[in-house]
């Protein structure tokens, strides 16, 4: 009979578990939440073996069994048997080779709880590499569980460790008998107490009660009796953690003497203590921080120029082939300006999101990142946050929803809800689209000393203005925000790492096809739909029109040309799109926009990214056959007012960037701040504050440069 077990997950932040769970698992995966808490619940089916089927949990990251936030409570109170859902009959402990001994804290607890586990070693390559041996046999000697050299993404170790584990649901390999240091020299009494009312647990796993019983989910008699025990024996729960993150690193150290050689390990410290020198000076850290910025913006526009500009002309000359060949019709006029139209505006930014994402990929293996969030603790405490709360602001950068998520991490809740609202500030990459679109419309394309692009440099102006409003609204709102909590900023800065490039082009692969295959759908859907509305209107107001130039051709037939191209232009404005636009237009029209923008502010709280699939449609509905070959850059930069004025001067184009770079239009971010949060209250404040901002300064932008 087939045996099912249950298998948890557990180790230190950045040592390989989501790769681990990822291999052991691979499809058969599902995402939900821990009960009463915001903490993701990763869950997976694996086959061990013929016998044996397991259910994953893949638990939250944490350096020890001392809980301080929320998601270390969740993997503390599995490791306790303290959570009434998630029961883990075998420990699976993930340890970086690497950085052997802060994991083996952490390793040397989960032991002393006695219960079963098998150790992963992941980041053998790397330990290798930096001239790392670890005898694996004398380890096992010393901890007395087995421990496996792995490497997930390699798939390496992978059928070793399910070997481990079937050994250990059948019993073969014991529990150790031996404690990893004695946890009842500590409080023997108190221990000797609370094992008359808990008969089966191990001393470790008592004074543990002794501590956190509170948080334990325990009846009320037995809450009082061990806070009995407490005043009785005179418990000290600050002592003995201490005592015992002491012994634990004593034994730890001679585990290291004498199953570890490490080759040279002054000369790594010296390396990055004199790179850490340069890239962390008060002064110089920040001015090399700032040309780190601008060399990644400059390279957005740089780089990404030449396949952009083909794919375009490709899109441009498909579109009036098509014109050409396909008969006149409703189906071909769908195919050209409503299907080729808005795939042109998903691939067309292919290029820069897989650069984008390349770079910061780059930043982040080689160790960057985490001195970005060093520098920037001390400007991130004068406005109410702290240096936590750089990484979920940069993760702004890819998309605001996972980077609200991160946000779990700060344990102040004051800073933690000041970055949820501040966050979707920081310019995201569904923006990146209009950027563009609107720099190459109303910025001149110079080079000055002949490789800083000017385009690039209002790119990242860009950029910048979000960041620093980020600030700025934290800095009020900090003032709003009450709360006594205090916080610690403690980061770990990881040495400086050869970049892995494989990794840097897999993470811009997948990131252009969750924009072509997510974003994309969301784009395809509104451009179709947009298309309808732009083609049909009211049947009475379009056959008004209709027959208003059928009857001026007749009078007229030398002017058919241009009375041809004036009746496409009237009836897309009595078209639905056209109605709704004007509706919104006295709204908008103080900020310098027309009512095909207004559209476009309105299709784009569906993603920001929606706004160039728009522009594509509604300028493609319009055209007569000859004009089906401009693309769409062209045709925005030749579209009047009724005026004859220019629709797209440097007031309204400045305007508009203003406005994308400060409204909120995005209806999954504000459906994430609501579950993260567990009220709508802070979602309508975040609309209400951000959408005033930005009616508000683009309205100044627009009346400076008009």
């Amino acid at each position: 009979m087939n045996k099912q077990i249950n298998i948890a997950l557990v180790g230190n932040p950045n040592s390989g578990k989501s790769s681990l769970f990822n291999s052991l698992t691979g499809l058969n995966q599902k995402v939900g939440n821990f009960p009463g808490v915001t903490v993701d619940k990763k869950t997976g089916i694996s086959k061990i073996s013929e016998k044996i089927s397991a259910k994953i949990i893949d638990l939250p990251g944490t350096y020890s069994l001392y809980p301080k936030r929320n998601d270390e409570w969740v993997t503390y109170k599995v490791l306790m048997d303290d959570d009434k859902e998630v029961k883990a009959d075998i420990i699976v402990l993930i340890a970086d080779a690497s950085n052997l001994k802060r994991n083996l804290l952490f390793c040397s607890q989960i032991i002393d709880l006695k219960k079963p586990v098998v150790v992963a070693l992941t980041m053998m390559d790397i330990a290798k590499k930096n001239n790392i041996q670890v005898d694996i046999p004398g380890l096992e000697r010393e901890l007395g569980i087995l421990a496996i050299p792995v490497n997930p993404r390699k798939n390496k170790g992978i059928l070793q460790l399910k070997k481990a584990i079937e050994q250990t649901a059948e019993n073969i390999n014991k529990i150790p008998e031996r404690d990893f240091i004695n946890a009842n020299s500590f409080a023997p009494e108190a221990i000797k107490k609370v094992q008359k009312i808990f008969p089966e647990i191990s001393d470790y796993r008592a004074i543990h009660y002794l501590i956190n019983h509170e948080s334990f989910a325990l009846e009320q008699p037995i809450q009082e009796a061990i806070g009995n025990i407490e005043i009785e024996t005179n418990f000290n729960p600050s002592k003995t953690q201490a005592e015992e993150i002491l012994q634990r690193y004593g034994k730890i150290k001679t585990i290291m003497q004498q199953t570890v050689v490490e080759a040279d390990p002054l000369h790594k410290a010296l390396f990055t203590q004199k790179l850490d020198d340069i890239l962390l000076h008060r002064t110089w850290g920040y001015v090399i921080l700032i040309g780190v910025l601008f060399l990644l913006f400059q390279s957005i526009f740089l780089l990404a120029q030449f396949p952009m500009d083909g794919i375009e002309w490709t899109f441009a000359k498909a579109g009036g082939w098509l014109g050409n060949v396909l008969p006149p019709g409703w189906f071909s006029d769908l195919f050209i300006n409503g299907l080729l139209a808005g795939l042109s505006g998903i691939l067309v930014f292919v290029p820069q999101i897989m650069i984008l994402f390349g770079l910061i990929t780059l930043l982040e293996d080689t160790g960057y990142m985490a001195r970005i969030s060093f520098l920037t603790d001390r400007v991130m405490r004068k406005v109410g946050l702290n240096g936590k709360s750089v990484m979920p602001m940069i993760s702004g950068f890819a998309c605001a929803v996972p980077a609200i998520m991160s946000a779990r991490n700060i344990e102040n809740k004051k800073e933690r809800l000041l970055t949820i609202m501040c966050t979707p500030l920081m310019s995201c990459s569904a923006r990146l689209p209009v950027y563009t679109v609107l720099i190459a419309l109303v910025i001149p394309n110079k080079n000055y000393l002949g490789f800083i692009s000017l385009q690039g440099l209002v790119m990242m102006l860009m950029y910048l203005t979000g960041t620093v409003m980020a600030l700025v609204s934290a800095y009020v709102m900090k003032w709003f925000i009450k709360s006594k909590e205090r916080s610690f900023f403690i980061l770990e800065l990881p040495v400086y790492r050869e970049p892995r490039w494989k990794n840097m082009f897999y993470t811009m692969v997948e990131k252009a096809k969750v924009f072509v295959f997510q974003a994309g759908k969301v784009i395809m859907v509104i451009s179709l739909l947009l298309w309808l509305l732009s083609s049909y209107g009211p049947p009475a107001k379009m056959k008004i029109v209709s027959e208003k130039y059928a009857s001026l051709n007749q009078q007229q037939p030398e002017k058919s040309t241009e009375y041809d191209k004036l009746k496409r232009t009237e009836l897309l404005e009595n078209s639905y799109a056209g109605i709704l636009g004007k509706t919104i237009e006295p709204v908008i029209r103080p900020l310098g926009y027309d009512w095909k923008i207004g559209i476009a502010l309105i299709t784009s709280f569906a993603a920001r990214e929606v706004f160039v699939g728009t522009m594509a449609t509604l300028y493609s509905v319009g055209d007569a056959k000859d004009e089906n070959n401009a693309t769409l850059r062209q045709k925005m930069n030749a579209a009047v007012r009724s005026d004859g004025t220019k629709v797209y001067t440097l007031g309204t184009g400045l305007s508009l960037l203003i406005f994308y770079v400060l409204a909120m239009q995005c209806m999954s971010t504000l459906a994430v701040v609501k579950r993260e949060t567990h009220s709508w209250k802070w979602p309508l404040i975040m609309l209400t504050y951000m959408t005033g901002l930005a009616y508000v300064i683009s309205f100044i932008t627009y009346n400076l440069f008009k």
